[in-house]
């Protein structure tokens, strides 16, 4: 049984479903599950936990993504990109580099976002974008996202709809559609997203990637399974520790483990989040939270070894 992650080039004019269907039917499993939607034009990472590793996709998704991204000024449709129904329609844009600057420095931080009508959050049991579909526009409260770094890499500002290619680390839940949209609004045009690159999702990055001829290959050969990445390996954002051999048994039985039997850069006791524990030996034993009213580390996902 394969057992751990599979970082995928997800092609345009797929849906990050499509991707995990096909991935299934070259590996024959079905356990199988992605760490965050892409839009069927969207290209980029998108890492798939496969086997045990499905326990670890919540985790996953915590961390950072990054995105390249193309703004269209001048244009804002009813999806926030480029394949929607055009609502505005406003050549002959004129901006300046320094007010593009000033404009995306004010996005960097903690920010509110209301989420576009064509996307998957759900409001009284419905998909927006099944509401979108009927026409209806109904009112969504505004998200709280942090955009990490915002920057912009070049312009093409001498033509009728100017374009900015920028690169953004945001928060997940962030959309890089209505973070287009917003900026133009700050430059006082309209705009919408004309392009986007997933560049990096949970800490994984092109390089890790692997395309979907290259998965059949790779299989057909049986190579497939040694470029599998671990599953604590995107983790690595939480504070880890280590315990003997008896304690080890003891964490894969699911037992509590007490915070004295674990060494650790940081101790146990002021840990306020989840810790990964290892045995001596390296093996990855599996996620733990602190209960400081005993003294000790109880079992979340445990990876008893196959």
């Amino acid at each position: 049984m394969m057992d751990g992650i599979l970082a995928v080039w997800k092609p345009a004019g797929w849906t990050s479903h499509d991707v995990v269907a096909k991935v299934r039917r070259i590996l024959k499993i079905k356990r199988i599950g992605h760490t965050g939607t892409l839009d069927p034009q969207v290209t980029g990472v998108l890492p798939l936990c496969i086997g045990r590793a499905t326990r670890v996709v919540e985790y996953v998704q915590e961390r950072p993504k990054s995105y390249e991204a193309v703004l269209q000024l001048g244009i804002a449709t009813d999806t926030e990109d480029m394949t929607g129904t055009i609502l505005e329609d406003q050549p002959g844009i004129s901006v300046s580099e320094a007010d593009i600057h000033k404009a995306m420095a004010a996005f960097v931080g903690e920010i509110d976002q209301v989420p576009p009508m064509f996307s998957a959050v759900r409001v009284d049991g419905k998909r927006l974008y099944e509401l979108a579909r009927d026409g209806q526009v109904v009112e969504r409260k505004s998200r709280r996202v942090t955009i990490h770094d915002l920057k912009l890499i070049s312009s093409d500002l001498n033509q009728p709809y100017p374009t900015l290619r920028f690169s953004v680390v945001c928060s997940k839940g962030t959309y890089i559609r209505t973070l287009c949209v917003d900026i133009g609004k700050a430059l006082g045009v309209p705009a919408s997203m004309k392009e986007l690159i997933r560049t990096m999702s949970g800490g994984l990055t092109q390089e890790d990637c692997l395309t979907l001829e290259q998965i059949e290959e790779l299989q057909r050969n049986g190579e497939l399974e040694e470029r599998l990445i671990p599953a604590d390996e995107p983790l690595d954002y939480m504070p880890s520790g280590e315990v003997g051999e008896i304690t080890a048994k003891n964490a894969l039985q699911g037992k509590r483990i007490l915070f004295r039997y674990i060494k650790s850069a940081q101790p146990p006791e002021e840990i306020d989040a989840l810790m990964r524990l290892y045995a001596e030996d390296g093996t990855f034993l599996g996620l733990f939270e602190p209960e400081r009213e005993t003294g000790t580390m109880k079992p979340v996902k445990v990876f008893t070894p196959l």
